[in-house]
């Protein structure tokens, strides 16, 4: 079995906890054989359930390492999570990309644009492959929307700033045009965000803690319900066999500098603002 390495901040949280029977789900539908081998986390006990690293390990049956040095070397490929707090993915690839082994960093992938660049950069310094995306890019929803001019979405989730990334990277996909300014409101008590492309394509975005996700190109909404985690883990094996990208790193930068544009005009409503140079 190939062995894949998880940092995290925390490791009982919700994505390292169904990460592993969707890593066995994908080996069985790919023909793959990779398996959650070792666990190496900043805090020992999770906040949410207070599992602890050892507990953790014992239940999935994987192998608490020490350091983060320690599952870099041991590992074969390396997954770094912490989803909920992005900050940490910076200091987490300065310790695993320099390892040179094909990493998956999770959503969202940096607090700002600034820092995803310098992640980046780590990796084209020691030629590290590495890719991060919202699982909700491979929502089969997607698939028939085309040559989109304005889409409009609906989201939920803990926080904007935590959840806004599912939204924004279906929004890049299906414009695929770099984003030039954005303006925030209210709409009936929701939070309501809109950004417009440089070539005047346009997205909106209606968020409440309580909305599912869905999708409207004009013709119909479209609740996101599909299975994408499974596509997800399958992309993320199938990468991890080939080292091949699955998708245009570029669009990783382009969806940081939406998600800042739209977080500042969440932080002063009702005045446009334009988007960060790429």
């Amino acid at each position: 079995m190939k062995k894949i390495g998880f940092i995290d901040y925390y490791i009982s949280e919700w994505h390292a906890n169904n990460y592993p029977e969707w890593i066995k789900a994908a080996n069985e539908a790919l023909g793959t054989d990779y398996e959650v081998a070792y666990v190496w986390a900043e805090i020992d006990v999770s906040p949410i359930d207070g599992v602890t690293t050892d507990q953790w390990c014992e239940k999935f049956g994987a192998t608490r390492c020490a350091t983060v040095d320690e599952l870099c070397e041991k590992s074969d490929v390396i997954m770094i999570l912490s989803p909920s707090f992005p900050e940490k993915h910076l200091p987490y690839a300065k310790a695993a990309l320099p390892y040179k082994k094909r990493t998956y960093i999770d959503k969202s992938f940096a607090p700002n644009l600034e820092t995803a660049k310098e992640i980046f950069a780590i990796a084209e310094k020691y030629g590290t492959p590495f890719f991060s995306t919202s699982a909700l890019r491979y929502a089969s929803e997607l698939e028939d929307i085309k040559d989109a001019r304005k889409v409009s979405f609906t989201g939920g989730g803990r926080s904007f700033e935590e959840y806004c990334i599912h939204t924004i990277e279906m929004a890049v996909i299906l414009l695929n045009d770099p984003v030039k300014e954005a303006v925030a409101g209210e709409l009936d008590g929701h939070l309501f965000c809109r950004a417009f492309t440089e070539n005047g394509k346009e997205v909106s975005i209606t968020y409440d803690p309580t909305f599912t996700f869905s999708v409207d190109d004009g013709s119909g909404v479209k609740s996101i319900s599909s299975d994408f985690f499974a596509t997800l883990l399958k992309k993320i094996l199938e990468f991890y066999e080939s080292g091949k990208l699955p998708f245009d790193g570029a669009q990783t930068l382009e969806v940081m500098r939406m998600r800042d544009c739209l977080l500042a005009a969440c932080a002063c409503k009702g005045t446009t603002v334009e988007a960060k140079l790429k």
